[in-house]
């Protein structure tokens, strides 16, 4: 038997690598200073406006646990702390300490450099053509995932 032939480009493994590659390099580049990526996403998130862990386990695509474990260790390097919500005294925020609002200065500083290198490996003519084409298929055809058996909610 022989495999069959294919018609179209993998797309799928070709994200897939790129994305993957892309998350260890952030990954590595954040570790520098001590952080994860997960907790700069919380830490420019929180920033941006008074947000609830769950609206900020919403953005950042973490489950509960997850967010947990991340606020934790926010809160253990001093770069934020829950507070109640201003608006809903059951809720409790994330606020971002001085000290956190530095370090979330820096990290955004790491991630736009990662994504900057990224873009420059390619020729400058196709920079603009490869952002402009990802964010027309995550806004359109690609923005809503299937509803399948097995299928981890994707980040939003």
């Amino acid at each position: 038997m022989t495999a069959p032939t294919r018609v179209e480009p993998d797309l799928s493994f070709l994200l897939d690598h790129t994305s993957h590659v892309l998350r260890t390099r952030m990954a590595a580049a954040l570790a520098e200073i001590g952080l994860t990526p997960r907790m700069h996403c919380v830490l420019v998130h929180a920033l941006g406006a008074e947000r609830t862990q769950i609206q900020l386990a919403e953005i950042g695509g973490m489950d509960k646990t997850t967010m947990v474990v991340t606020v934790d260790a926010l809160e253990k390097a001093g770069y934020a702390q829950r507070r109640p919500s201003s608006t809903d005294r059951r809720a409790r925020i994330i606020a971002v300490t001085p000290e956190g609002a530095q370090v979330a200065e820096r990290s955004q500083h790491i991630a736009d450099g990662v994504h900057a290198a990224a873009l420059a490996s390619l020729p400058e003519d196709e920079r603009a053509v490869l952002v402009r084409a990802l964010n027309r298929l995550a806004a359109g055809h690609l923005a809503t995932p299937a509803e399948a058996p097995g299928v981890r909610r994707a980040r939003q």
